[in-house]
């Protein structure tokens, strides 16, 4: 479970609980503030909505820490927004900011549940999850017992909001992230109910073809893993994190078959990430050129 919850950002479900650009004037304005929704939309605020679409859309961190600074102030009372700084606390080793933003989440995901049952019981649950992998950060394996605890509490507020509409896109993006983390790390787990769930019924689909594409990484179905990376690359192909995801799974798939072709083309896509290095966290930066380094090294070593 510790494994779970430190690999809990690099999957993306800190991010995305959390679960991105320049902001999207392109969308209809009754839906602006939601990223998630075509119809019934929430008023989640724009600069929110725009923090989102810097990460997720554009991969572009500093245009998403600007948009959340104006967020806070602006839209106090929005838990996405705090679990969005939240995530990128953990990318810049923050752990105190961490903590507090976690703590911010869970506290305004409660109070949002009076007004909006679904979206108040979705982060009051996402809440917990932050702060469970708080716990995992700074006590290591020391802290399992208290973060299964509130992992217990998270599922306890899902299943509350789930009872009040099954078939939201913010709930089955973000449950359907956690579930598949949970599914490829635990033994006899079974991936395809949260694969189902983000194909079906999860929004943005972007970010639904993200998810799956990353658990096919992670079980090692690399051809599918492909499929789902090259939709999200056709639907954000300004984000080098996809271009980063696609060259992880041609690197793997190259090993696999020992192909230098594929190899040669996991290169290239670790080039074209690095290309908009400037938007991207230092750590992230440092791990794609160590991952295209390995790959080139690989490639050359063998005749390439």
């Amino acid at each position: 479970m510790s494994k779970v919850f430190s690999r809990l950002p690099k999957i993306g479900f800190v991010r995305l609980a959390s679960l991105g650009i320049t902001f999207l004037l392109s969308i209809s304005p009754s839906l602006a503030g939601d990223p998630f929704r075509t119809s019934n939309p929430r008023k989640i605020g724009d600069k929110t909505e725009a923090a989102f679409k810097a990460i997720f859309q554009q991969g572009n961190y500093p245009e998403a820490e600007n948009y959340l600074k104006q967020a806070i102030s602006s839209e106090p009372n929005e838990p996405l927004a705090y679990a969005m700084k939240a995530s990128l606390a953990y990318t810049n080793k923050d752990i105190a900011s961490l903590a507090a933003y976690s703590r911010k989440t869970l506290e305004t995901g409660q109070k949002l549940i009076t007004s909006d049952p679904l979206r108040g019981n979705l982060y009051t649950a996402i809440g917990h999850f932050l702060e469970g992998s708080v716990i995992i950060t700074r006590e290591g394996t020391n802290g399992v017992p208290k973060a299964l605890s509130r992992l217990r509490q998270v599922y306890q507020y899902l299943d509350k909001a789930e009872a009040i509409s099954a078939g939201d896109p913010e709930l089955n993006l973000l449950k359907g992230y956690m579930d598949l983390l949970l599914a490829v790390n635990l033994p006899f787990s079974n991936p395809d109910q949260a694969i189902q769930r983000l194909e079906k019924n999860a929004a943005p689909q972007y970010l639904a073809d993200r998810g799956i594409a990353l658990a096919y990484r992670d079980l090692k179905r690399y051809s599918q893993a492909l499929d789902y990376a090259n939709r999200a690359l056709k639907a954000t192909s300004d984000n080098p994190e996809i271009y980063y995801l696609k060259a992880q799974i041609l690197q793997e798939q190259g090993k696999k078959e020992q192909s230098q072709p594929l190899i040669k083309e996991a290169i290239a896509h670790f080039d074209k990430a690095l290309t908009k290095k400037s938007q991207l966290p230092t750590d992230l930066v440092k791990q794609i050129e160590s991952e295209r380094n390995s790959a080139a090294n690989r490639f050359n070593n063998t005749g390439g």
